[in-house]
């Protein structure tokens, strides 16, 4: 008996350190994060679905400044300027206007993706892999919340620079999607307008205004 709640302990024990070393090093990413001015990434990003035989590749990049981003996806603009959302289609030549919905639900925007982990989930260390001679430590994230679509997400950083590599989440639907960072640059000069919705520029678009 006194052997069993050893091991008990020990486990408690190893869990708790796993937690806290993990919590140490999200905490030095966020850190990092919100020292930056802005930050400018390159992007790849995958969703599969095995059971409704889906697998979609694209690529990507997004600036982001504070709350504010511009994204670059799927031939679609998404442009938020703090308070409204402008998602611009030039194939469709279409501007829908709302305020930012994505917070209501288990998406992970631009602006919270190097900061959502912050609240709302439990944390442990993972697998470390060597990718490219790059050293990335897996921290494991399980939603507190039980009603979460979310099943679990895997977020890679970078040991020696403490950036994101990639996130991977995996939802209770069995839906995988996977971003991986190809560049991350920091503090670049940006136009002071990067981030301001031009109307002029589509006096011959659809205006859908969701609010």
């Amino acid at each position: 008996m006194k052997k069993l709640v050893t091991i008990v302990l020990i486990a408690l024990s190893l869990n708790v350190f796993a937690q806290n070393n993990a919590k140490a090093l999200l905490n030095e990413v966020s850190e990092k994060v919100k020292s930056y001015d802005n930050i400018s990434l390159d992007f790849k990003y995958t969703l599969e679905n095995l059971s409704e035989n889906i697998k979609q590749e694209t690529k990507g990049d997004v600036v982001m400044q504070g709350e504010k981003y511009r994204l670059n996806i799927l031939g679609v603009t998404r442009l938020f300027d703090g308070k409204t959302l402008y998602s611009i289609s030039v194939e469709d030549e279409e501007v829908t206007i709302s305020s930012d919905v994505d917070d209501e639900n288990d998406a992970i925007t631009p602006s919270k993706m190097l900061s959502f982990y912050e609240d709302g989930y439990t944390y442990n260390l993972d697998i470390t892999q060597n990718i490219n001679g790059r050293k990335i430590q897996y921290v494991k994230l399980t939603p507190i919340d039980s009603n979460s679509e979310i099943k679990n997400i895997l977020l890679g950083v970078d040991a020696q620079t403490k950036h994101i590599y990639n996130l991977i989440q995996v939802g209770k639907n069995g839906t995988k999607t996977t971003l991986v960072v190809n560049s991350f640059k920091t503090n670049a000069p940006l136009s002071k307008t990067l981030f301001t919705f031009d109307a002029n520029k589509y006096q011959d678009y659809y205006i859908n205004k969701l609010d």
